[in-house]
């Protein structure tokens, strides 16, 4: 392609401004969403101070400051949830202080000086081991004028995760961006000089010798109609033009012929006549020369004349549950040695189900860690992939520490927790049950859970089997 048409130079810019503004929208997004995220944690971080100051250090006369450390370790719970807590008393002691959690340990953490702030503010901090905290500082007046100064802090990996996630797609997304935009441009440039080609073809037809054609017009009121007119009102008038110089040339022609015929016999005359007279002789033979001189130049103008006049002349797939199942208790096998717990799947079977691979598989690990947390080292758990009637069935059994009678109706809610010892064992946010059941009924599936406490816990989900009449997908 000449880097010096239109074409070209219409294609550059288009995917030059394309690409441009997607970047400059992906670099505001990514801000944006920095500063969300950030903004996000910040709020959570003061919501739990507030909760701390009007629950517990409103009231700290009256019930002592053991009774709001216990409560907050209780209540609370910070390091199972990923969060640091530390209260300081005004002579910069330190009330409470939270201890290490999963991802970081807060002890280089400096106390802060009570006396020396004087109002809430946010800042980051850079642990030692590289771990980035978000920290929110709150002054708290409480009873009989004492005051405190409440930090809470939480570890910004999962916003630096989803913004390396967000700009790993940017990043990637910006320069396919530009090939679809240069493609589409060929594209769309092409169809917008299609007529333009269509005009050039026709007016490299037009000669002196067709001028009665025009160019094809297209009625779109665009401004390729507008140039086809200006193209065809110019050819009009070099026609016009044209023709007026060829009747001016033919009449000249025509009308000079005449006396140069009459001055031609007239100089035949007079040379018979001084045929005696040598030198007078001479002289009208040479005149004689010129007019058939003349003449000729004359005769040839009237055949040009002629000649001009043209006178010569266009995701959803079968899978293997089973194979699914073992692949993935296989993989889930190194976690739950690493804790000393046993995992065996039993397939009974070929197994097939139409649905999203990846989600099931999703339901197959949210069970199988969800038991390998809650089984003791020394127990075991058992993956049973079977089909019973229409419906595949996937059963999970552990010998874990089980699950309390009241609490069965609540867990697959959101964010349940059963209490807080499993939570500081474990963690979690209290959603793996929950995606379960939501995987499950998007499927048209059902999970149920048996459970006595002390004795371990059964999860039983059921899918439908996948309809004969649908083509088999590869694992």
């Amino acid at each position: 392609m000449n880097p010096r048409s239109i074409r070209f130079r219409l294609i550059i810019w288009y995917a030059g401004l394309l690409t441009g503004a997607f970047l400059l929208f992906s670099v505001a997004l990514y801000q944006v969403l920095r500063g969300y995220l950030e903004s996000s944690l910040a709020q959570l971080l003061f919501r739990r101070s507030d909760q701390i100051t009007q629950s517990l250090l409103s009231g700290i006369d009256k019930t002592g400051e053991h009774y709001v450390a216990d409560q907050i370790a209780t209540r609370y719970a910070p390091e199972n949830y990923d969060r640091f807590i530390r209260i300081t008393r005004p002579d910069g002691s330190v009330l409470y202080a939270s201890g290490r959690t999963a991802s970081f340990n807060p002890s280089k953490l400096a106390p802060l000086p009570a006396n020396a702030i004087h109002g809430d503010f946010t800042q980051k901090e850079l642990l030692d081991d590289g771990t980035r905290l978000m920290v929110t500082v709150k002054v708290v007046q409480a009873s009989e004028g004492r005051r405190f100064l409440i930090e809470s802090a939480g570890p910004m990996a999962p916003i630096e995760t989803t913004l390396s996630h967000v700009r790993f797609s940017l990043l990637l997304g910006v320069p396919l961006l530009g090939l679809v935009a240069v493609g589409g441009g060929f594209i769309l440039v092409g169809r917008a000089l299609a007529p333009v080609e269509l005009i050039a073809r026709s007016a490299e037809r037009i000669t002196l010798h067709n001028l009665n054609e025009r160019l094809s017009l297209t009625n779109t009121g665009d401004e390729l109609e507008h140039l086809s007119l200006a193209l065809n009102r110019m050819i009009f008038r070099l026609s016009e033009t044209f023709e007026q110089n060829r009747r001016f040339l033919a009449d000249a022609s025509h009308e000079l012929r005449t006396p140069l015929a009459a001055l031609r016999g007239e100089m035949e005359s007079v040379v018979e006549q001084a045929r005696a007279l040598p030198e007078l002789s001479d002289r009208a033979g040479s005149a004689l020369e010129e007019v058939d001189r003349l003449a000729k130049i004359v005769d040839a103008l009237f055949a040009i004349s002629r000649l001009d006049a043209g006178e010569a002349q266009q995701e959803r797939a079968r899978f293997d549950l089973g194979a699914l199942a073992a692949s993935t208790t296989e993989q889930m096998s190194l976690l739950a040695e690493d804790k000393g717990v046993s995992v065996a799947c039993d397939v009974q079977g070929s197994v097939s189900v139409d649905g999203d691979r990846a989600r099931i598989k999703q339901v197959v690990v949210n069970l199988l860690d969800n038991a390998i947390k809650y089984t003791p080292s020394g127990g075991s758990i058992n993956l049973d992939v079977h089909a019973i009637e229409c419906k595949a069935v996937i059963e999970v059994a552990d010998t874990g520490i089980g699950i309390p009678a009241g609490a069965l109706p609540h867990i697959f809610e959101r964010f349940f927790r059963v209490d807080k010892a499993r939570s500081r064992d474990v963690g979690g946010a209290g959603l793996g049950l929950a995606i379960v059941k939501s995987i499950c009924a998007a499927h048209g599936g059902q999970v149920y859970v048996e459970s006595r406490e002390g004795h371990g816990t059964r999860f039983k989900v059921e899918l439908p089997l996948a309809q004969l009449s649908r083509p088999n997908a590869s694992i």
